[in-house]
């Protein structure tokens, strides 16, 4: 995009964080890109260190009883983590915004006859933000976030999964929130896979159903890891499919300022980033957490890179014992 039609957006956008945030990171990648590096990092460390401006306070979306035969299957998770807490790419910050707008405008848009997006697959390595995203975003909209418990709800009498998405369904139809399902490939998995149960596949028919007929008053949201285990049909019944890729190298390093940031440190883990490549976001948390850690054990005021090393090594560690655990015996 031409630069003078970035900052006419980005003037536009003035008072809207989201907006705001997502042209000026735009603006920042342009600038990469054409290896004014030095002009970009200015730039983000403005971004970063300007004064965030308070959430409004949102109120809750009015709870109903959950049905006492659902009830069984889901969690009432309290969304606390915000915006600040998570590190997302420009593409799909412009996605999530896209989505809120929406949202606040559901009536206007119903009332031409048109139908508001609400049901959106996340896909993508673990670790990579799936399951943060879903609770920043019902933060963001206000709504409750329920989170399904697949161990209870894939019932060992097969017959009775089917009833089990029903009721989880019906519950969603009526009640405004975010409804999420994680590891979501264990309940759509392809029905051509020859070491499936007869009855598993007549699951997947039962809920492809389900999701099509679904106009929730929130969202319905699943994630996966196993993109391609997921049955062909599920693709197309979903609004939106977004990814999560592992993070690269600016964001990382926008991940460790986070990380960083209220921590008195003796050294600048921005220089880190570059042997960071490949972690994904937890990885990282647990690297960054595990540093901060040792100082706190062992009485000093400040993190060393020596703190940092160590627990990166702890993880390249861990790593490898993973790497043995998958390969074949």
């Amino acid at each position: 995009m031409a630069r003078g039609e970035l900052m006419k957006k980005l003037l536009a956008s003035y008072g809207r964080d989201e907006e705001f945030r997502a042209v000026a990171e735009q603006i920042i990648d342009e600038e990469e890109r054409k290896n004014n590096r030095v002009l970009a990092k200015s730039l983000r460390r403005t971004l970063e260190s300007g004064p965030s401006r308070p959430s409004r306070p949102k109120a809750l979306a009015p709870l109903i009883p959950f049905p006492e035969a659902a009830g069984e299957f889901v969690e009432l998770i309290e969304p606390t983590r915000t915006k600040q807490n998570i590190i997302l790419s420009s593409e799909n910050v412009r996605v999530f915004i896209g989505l809120l707008k929406e949202f606040r405008r559901t009536e206007e848009i119903q009332r031409r006859g048109l139908a508001v997006r609400s049901k959106l697959l996340f896909c993508g390595p673990p670790g990579c933000g799936k399951t943060l995203c879903a609770e920043v975003f019902a933060h963001e909209l206000g709504l409750p976030l329920y989170v399904v418990k697949l161990d209870r709800l894939i019932s060992s009498y097969l017959g009775e999964t089917a009833a089990n998405v029903r009721k989880i369904f019906e519950f969603a139809r009526k009640q405004a929130c975010v409804l999420f399902f994680d590891e979501f490939d264990a309940l759509a998995r392809a029905r051509d896979d020859s070491g499936e149960h007869n009855e598993l596949r007549r699951v997947v028919n039962s809920l492809l159903i389900f999701i099509d007929r679904i106009t929730p008053k929130g969202f319905l949201i699943a994630a996966t890891n196993l993109d391609r285990a997921l049955d062909p049909a599920v693709w197309r019944r979903f609004d939106e499919v977004i990814w999560f890729d592992q993070p690269d190298r600016r964001m990382i390093e926008r991940f460790l300022r986070m990380k960083f940031r209220n921590v008195a440190v003796a050294f600048d883990p921005i220089g880190h980033a570059h042997e960071l490549g490949g972690y994904s976001y937890a990885e990282i948390d647990r690297i960054s957490v595990q540093a901060v850690k040792s100082a706190v054990i062992d009485r000093r005021k400040e993190v060393t890179e020596s703190d940092f090393l160590a627990a990166l090594a702890d993880e390249r560690r861990r790593r490898h014992g993973s790497a043995r655990l998958t390969q074949p015996g």
